[in-house]
């Protein structure tokens, strides 16, 4: 919310307020227009909280940064009703949600699609192009900020070279859970924010990451309930350190998530705590050895090509930390499944023996 309001408001103050009539609520970001109509900024960083609205029309601004399900699972019911618009606007950021919408746009007659590269759109004065370019970290960067280029490295992201060797290696697939192996999962533990749960397994040198889930808004015993219908054969459940803190449990009482946990048969190892650079270190040494099931992982796979540092605007340079968003709760699951790895130190390295093969996993231990 305070994105939209900081890059959003004042411009509809501005233009609104010359309409005759208009009127503004500051606190809801929202102008009213004569007519009855009305236009509001939302922010996109908790998608549940936009559901029940109902919308004539809705412009979703750097499309690629919201949640993988904000427009199917939220935006697209609330334009039914009305049979309502959309426009999706953004920076390319590699091959996220907002690369395939433009691809498929490309070739639907129902879509219009516009690129306004700064070369070409005359908007931008050409000393000004060739000042920014000197500016830029990298070309790719230019490219990506100023030619809308989805082709070019996005430099802020942690796993991006990881997660292409990935696709590029066949580790990204169908069908790779197997019934034979015992079942782990890693945690990212939310109150307002997601709880995140991977399901893996460790076969030989691999780490088969075949299932996720994500969701917000319920107590643990949803989570256990979750894992019980699967009905996988279940070895260890990771979990990062602050599962010892309490919580008001049923009748008020207060209990650590941990005992809650154990109560309700999820037994718990505890991930200590650690510096988050050196949980993302891990997480870069055991991605050469995941296989992800395409389908049950989408959301996940998808956070882990994104999930980027924070940029300072000021000082136009990546900060060491995380930026915060919808990708981060996946990534910090993963983070404590790499960190769980050091208990095993043979799969945090590549052995020299481990050849390439035609395997449907691309690798053979």
């Amino acid at each position: 919310m305070k994105q939209a309001k900081d890059t959003a408001w004042t411009y509809l103050k501005e233009y609104g307020l010359r309409i005759p009539g208009a009127t503004v609520h500051e606190n809801e970001l929202r102008l009213d227009l004569p007519t009855g109509g009305r236009v509001r900024l939302y922010g996109a960083d908790n998608p549940d909280s936009l559901r029940g609205i109902y919308l004539d029309g809705v412009v979703m601004d750097e499309y690629g940064d919201t949640h993988p399900k904000l427009y199917s699972d939220v935006i697209r019911p609330a334009l039914s009703d009305r049979r309502g618009w959309a426009t999706w606007i953004g920076t390319p950021k590699g091959p996220n949600d907002f690369f395939e919408l433009w691809q498929k746009a490309k070739g639907d007659p129902d879509f219009f699609t516009l690129m306004l590269r700064a070369s070409q759109s005359g908007i931008l004065d050409p000393a000004e192009l060739a000042d920014a370019r000197s500016h830029m970290p990298t070309p790719e960067q230019f490219a990506r900020e100023y030619e809308c280029s989805f082709a070019a490295a996005d430099v802020g992201v942690y796993y991006g070279r990881e997660m292409e060797a990935a696709l590029n290696e066949g580790r990204i697939l169908s069908g790779t859970y197997d019934r034979s192996h015992e079942v782990h999962t890693a945690w990212d533990l939310g109150a307002s924010d997601m709880t995140v749960i991977w399901f893996f397994q460790k076969i030989g040198m691999h780490l088969r990451l075949f299932d996720y889930y994500s969701n917000r808004g319920y107590g643990l015993d949803h989570y256990a309930m979750e894992l019980q219908k699967r009905g996988y054969k279940y070895g260890r459940h990771y979990f990062p350190h602050d599962v010892k803190q309490k919580h008001l449990g049923a009748g008020a009482i207060a209990n650590s998530r941990e005992h809650t946990l154990i109560a309700l048969g999820v037994p718990v190892s505890v991930i200590e705590k650690h510096q988050i650079a050196d949980g993302i270190n891990a997480v870069r040494k055991i991605l050469p050895r995941c296989v992800f099931d395409k389908d049950n992982c989408e959301e996940g796979i998808k956070a882990l090509q994104l999930y980027h540092r924070q940029w300072d605007d000021q000082r136009k340079v990546f900060l060491e930390r995380p930026y915060h968003d919808w990708t981060s709760n996946p990534a910090d699951a993963l983070r404590y499944l790499a960190m769980s790895c050091y208990e095993e130190p043979a799969l945090m390295s590549k052995p020299s023996w481990l050849k390439k093969t035609k395997d449907r996993l691309g690798w053979i231990v």
